[in-house]
């Protein structure tokens, strides 16, 4: 079977990126004083160790498709959205508050509507760099890292004044236990797998279809790729920046929902967890394409999850995992930019399929 060059040197290159992360990483073990199999072994095998485990890998998956998803489609457009985190930040606190007033509904009811609070308040959240960017050129970059901030404070306050529990004694500001009505269910016994599962999964073939099966996909996809030629054909790229920065947002704070009704039970501290960066990690890594995300989500678990486990397991810090995550951004940039050169292709090309092809 004849091989191509091109997906030759894709494959050589993305396995020596792999090697040298592993390498790199070992590097960085051997310097907290663990072993380096050891904490590789517990990395790999222990999500797989048992079916409960394997659910932990899945329940982290959630935000990190919903979100990643949302990114995706920004980025398509060429709008860059780092905001994801208090995106989801403002979907969490639009969440819990709507739970509690939509308590009496019945489950069918109540779940959705705080799900759609939740996509509601991220959406308000992203379209505001959205337009600034569409209609005053304010860079998306600055507009969305410092509505994170923003968003951070008000979910503080949200949390400490007007939705705090006040039968907590721990001094632990969080808002009080959600209705039942407005729980997400367990789908296994014994496991916190909850039926966000599907929404992820569901949510990954709606933005397919919508980036490439309609023409507003075909329009965001064409703004991303060149706005002068987007709109020398005719195709308005401020309101598509505006349009993909509200679903995007809107994944984000549907992700903040999901995550609150489905593993968390209640607003607090820390709820986020970082999703809304490493989201941003999981769309790249996943080469923005819902087919890409959802394996890349999968494999940003394990290390998720395996932070828990290295810090019950060995000496290895847990931040290490976040270090981790950092050369893999930089690997994928690395890969990104060695694979469009063409230079570097044709070398290959001339080094190992010139005789073959002669």
């Amino acid at each position: 079977m004849k091989i191509n060059h091109k997906i030759a040197f894709k494959i050589t290159i993305i396995i020596l990126a792999v090697l040298v992360a592993l390498l790199v990483g070992a590097l960085m073990i051997l310097a907290t004083g663990e072993s380096v199999f050891k904490t590789y072994s517990i990395i790999i095998s222990m999500p797989f160790s048992n079916f409960r485990s394997l659910c932990e890998i899945f329940v982290r998956m959630i935000p990190l498709t919903i979100i990643a998803l949302g990114i995706c489609v920004s980025s398509r457009c060429g709008i860059n959205n780092i905001g994801a985190e208090g995106q989801m930040a403002m979907g969490i606190i639009a969440a819990t508050a709507t739970a509690f007033v939509v308590a009496p509904l019945p489950r069918f009811v109540a779940i959705p509507l705080c799900i759609l609070a939740g996509a509601a308040a991220g959406g308000a959240w992203g379209f505001i760099p959205g337009i600034l960017k569409a209609k005053l050129d304010v860079s998306e970059l600055l507009s969305t890292v410092m509505l994170n901030y923003a968003a951070a404070q008000f979910y503080a306050f949200m949390i400490r004044v007007p939705l705090i529990d006040p039968n907590e004694k721990t001094g632990t500001p969080m808002s009080a236990r959600l209705p039942d009505s407005t729980v997400l269910t367990k789908i296994f016994k014994r496991t916190a797998l909850h039926q966000g599962i599907y929404l992820a999964l569901i949510l990954a073939v709606v933005v397919y279809i919508l980036l490439w099966k309609t023409s507003w996909g075909y329009k965001m996809r064409a703004a991303g790729a060149s706005q002068r030629a987007a709109k020398y054909g005719g195709i308005n790229v401020s309101r598509y920046l505006v349009i993909a920065m509200i679903i995007s947002g809107a994944c984000a704070g549907m992700a903040g929902a999901v995550e609150l009704m489905g593993n968390q039970g209640r607003a607090m501290e820390g709820i986020t967890g970082g999703y809304g960066f490493s989201g941003i990690v999981v769309a790249l890594f996943g080469g923005l394409h819902p087919a890409g995300i959802l394996p890349a989500a999968f494999f940003f678990g394990i290390l998720l999850y395996a932070q828990v486990n290295l810090q019950i397991l060995t000496s290895v810090p847990p931040n290490l995992v976040e270090a981790l995550q950092g050369l893999i951004i930089l690997i994928i940039v690395a890969v990104q930019m060695i694979i469009s050169n063409p230079y570097l292709e044709e070398k290959f090309r001339k080094k190992f399929f010139q005789k073959k092809e002669a």
